[in-house]
Order: structure tokens, then sequence, then C-alpha cells
């Protein structure tokens, strides 16, 4: 088990306390969810020395739904507590042999144990959850769109290791399951296509001995990154990828998707719900080097991406004249006033949004309503901040009109959902 800090409240259990319970449902950090009826609660439900009483929950990392678990208590949170998984004492008939021997030591993925198809019902369950409690809206969530691969598709890793230490053996690899400092040691990881994992396999025994010969005075995070041009392991190597008959270029440390084997089908989704309400005009907002702008520049008669980053709008401008997409343009955005250089007529225009994982900012978001496009695709890496933003954009006059998420994060909780919007 991963390391455990003391536990900082008492109520309601003993840390190392350990109970039977059944697991009947799965949060968006993909934890098992129990319940406990609190050993000191009365008919009431008013709990001892003046707590809450009655069912309390219970977390539990890597136990599946249906299940009936034996676990330990390591720490009491406000509202509910979190245990170790000690046994399984009923699977679940969708637990599985999880793929990699590190599975619940490493903290990269959550799911291996569950069957993938379970998995994608699970991720559409929390989505729709998480649309009717953040949102307090009704509507229906489309099957999650599955990864051709559900291993082998990482383009990108990004392993660790820390500072050399006397005789401590040196460890190449991710943080340790409910640590944010120690990393277990990942000789190959099935996530990572083959490629990257044969160019690890040569980067290991090169920075080990390096580590030994004292060439390393700090730790660092390495880049390997798989493309049309093979593994580099330079972030400022300009390395290039195809999507959808386009040849992109940028370089390697910069953000980009990395499972290629769904891009295609993720970007075509986001280009025809653009186009779907009629839209003629189509703006980027946000566009990083400008991936959905480029894809979607064929649906429409011109398109503009808007990035505050130089860098990104050098890269997205070359890869516009690299495709011969004379259609489209690139501007540097100034963040308080993201919409100023857009001449397009709003009633005519999509919009596309693909905020970081904390999602758009308040001042963005009214924005956006305030230039009242036709359309808004939101795409998010983090539904939970998607359906919060969502909020903002329903009560600035806006109608739904497709849920539509993307597993491109298999055996992870991680998940891209692409959220359409109409002005009413």
């Amino acid at each position: 088990m991963s390391h455990r800090h003391d536990q900082r409240r008492e109520f309601p259990f003993a840390k190392g306390t350990e109970l039977e319970l059944e697991i009947t449902t799965l949060t968006n950090m993909a934890q098992g969810l129990g319940r406990v009826l609190l050993p000191d609660a009365d008919d009431t439900g008013a709990g001892p020395a003046g707590g809450p009483g009655g069912d309390w929950v219970i977390l539990v990392p890597f136990a599946l739904p249906g299940e009936r678990v034996r676990v330990r208590v390591w720490r009491n949170q406000k509202n509910f507590s979190d245990a170790d998984l000690v046994r399984v004492l009923t699977p679940s008939p969708h637990r599985i042999e999880p793929a990699c021997p590190l599975f619940t030591r490493c903290g990269g993925c959550q799911y291996q144990n569950f069957d993938y198809a379970e998995q994608l019902r699970w991720k559409q369950r929390q989505v729709a959850e998480l649309l009717q409690h953040m949102a307090r809206v009704e509507f229906p969530v489309q099957p999650v769109i599955a990864s051709p691969r559900a291993y082998g598709y990482r383009s990108k890793i990004t392993p660790h290791f820390e500072r050399p230490h006397g005789d401590r053996p040196l460890h190449i690899g991710f943080l340790r399951q409910g640590s944010r400092h120690a990393i277990v040691d990942v000789e190959r990881c099935p996530l990572a296509t083959d490629a990257i994992n044969a160019r690890l396999a040569e980067e290991r025994p090169r920075i080990l001995a390096k580590a030994g010969a004292k060439g390393f005075k700090h730790g660092a995070t390495l880049l390997l990154r798989d493309s049309a041009d093979g593994v580099t392991t330079d972030g400022a190597a300009i390395i290039r990828e195809h999507v959808e008959g386009l040849d992109l270029r940028f370089p390697a440390g910069e953000f980009f998707q990395n499972n290629p084997f769904i891009l295609e089908a993720f970007t075509r989704h986001v280009r025809e719900c653009a186009a779907a309400g009629g839209a003629k005009f189509l703006v980027d907002a946000y566009c990083g080097s400008g991936l959905f702008c480029l894809t979607a520049a064929r649906a429409f008669e011109h398109a503009t991406g808007i990035e505050i980053s130089e860098a990104s709008i050098h890269w997205a401008k070359q890869n516009a004249a690299a495709n011969a997409l004379a259609n489209c343009a690139f501007v540097a955005g100034d963040a308080a006033h993201i919409f100023a250089q857009v001449t397009y007529p709003a009633g005519d225009t999509a919009v596309v949004i693909d905020p970081p994982r904390k999602g758009s900012d308040e001042s963005f978001l009214q924005q956006l309503v305030h230039f009242g496009p036709r359309t808004v695709v939101y795409v998010s890496c983090n539904p939970a901040t998607q359906m919060r933003d969502l909020t903002t954009l329903l009560a600035g006059g806006y109608t739904l009109q497709d849920v539509q998420p993307f597993d491109l994060f298999p055996q992870t909780k991680h998940l891209e959902c692409v959220i359409t919007l109409a002005k009413a």
C-alpha cells in the first residue's frame, strides 16, 4: 500500500479500522464508493459527539461497483473517510486481471482491473451525473467513443527520477499511488506505444550510468514523444503529426493530444458539430498550435484561431501555409479582449473553446456570451469544470444540443467531453 500520513480527524473511525461494505458506485475520480452505518448512530440519525450519524461514505480506490470488499480506513475527512482495499470478498463480474504488474502501485492508471466496455459505460454515467448535479440539467449523454487502442495508445510520456542519494537505487518512472513525491520504477508502460517503450529501455541504462557517475545533481523529468518522425527525447525538436490529411509540425515539448489513434474521430466530431448549425465562420479561441482550427477550416468560408502564446501562433501560421489552407488566419489575442479582433457576424459564427483542466475563467465566458456566436463547441479534459462553466453559458442564452464523451485515456479516470450549444 502507498505511504499514508497520520489521520487528522478521529471521528468516526480510528486509523487502521477495518470494515466490510458494498461498493455501490464510482466517483469521477475513479474511487469505489460505499456506505456504512456509523456504529453509535441512534434511530434519529444523530451520531456520536455531535457527528452526522447515519450513513457514512467510504471511498476506496480500485474497488468496483457491485463488489463486497474489506477495507482499512486511513483518513477521515469532513464528510467521508478514505480507505485502502484489503480484500475483495465478492468480485464484480467485470473485474479482470490488470495488464501491468505495477497496477495499484503506480499512480498512472485507475481502471486496469475493469473490463474496457464497462469503463466506457461508467464514464458515460459519470458525465450524466455531473451534468445533473453541477449544471442542474437533464440531457442525454451519448455513449463514449472508444479509443481504437485500449493499450499502447500514448504518444507521449514524461517519466521522472529523483535526485540521486547515496547508495539508494535510482527509480525512473511515475508517482506512486497516493504519494506526491515517491517514484515507482517503471521499466515499461503498457499505455505507451511500442516505439516509446523501446526508447525508454535505451534511455534508462544511460540515465542510471550517468547517475552512478554523479552526473546528476538534481532529479528531472524526461520526455519521450512518438510522432511521424519516430521517438524524440528533445522537447525543442520539431516533429510532425498527420491528422485528417494534414501534416502538422510543432515542437515536441508543446501540448498536443497524445492519443493519435482516436484523434481523427475527435477532430471530425468537433468540426461537424461546429458546422451543423449553419455557421459560415469559425473562431478557435485559445487555439494553441491550431489543431481544431486547421482541421475544421474546410467546413467554413473562413476560420480564425486566437491564442495568447506568440510561439503557438507561429506554428499555427506555419501549418496553415504548409497545408495550403488559405481561409485560415491566426492572431495573438489579449486575454482581456479575446474577441476584439473578430470581425465575423456573431449570428454566422461558431466558436470552439478547449480550455485547460481548470476550465474557462468567468471573464472569458462573459466575453463569449457578449459576443453571442450562433454555436459554441466546448471541448474539455475535465468534465467537472466543464459543467461548472456550462451554467454560465446556459444562463447566457444557450441551449444544449449534444454531449459526446471521447475516451482518449483508456485505463484511467481521465476523459474528454465535447458539448455543443446553440444560441437560443
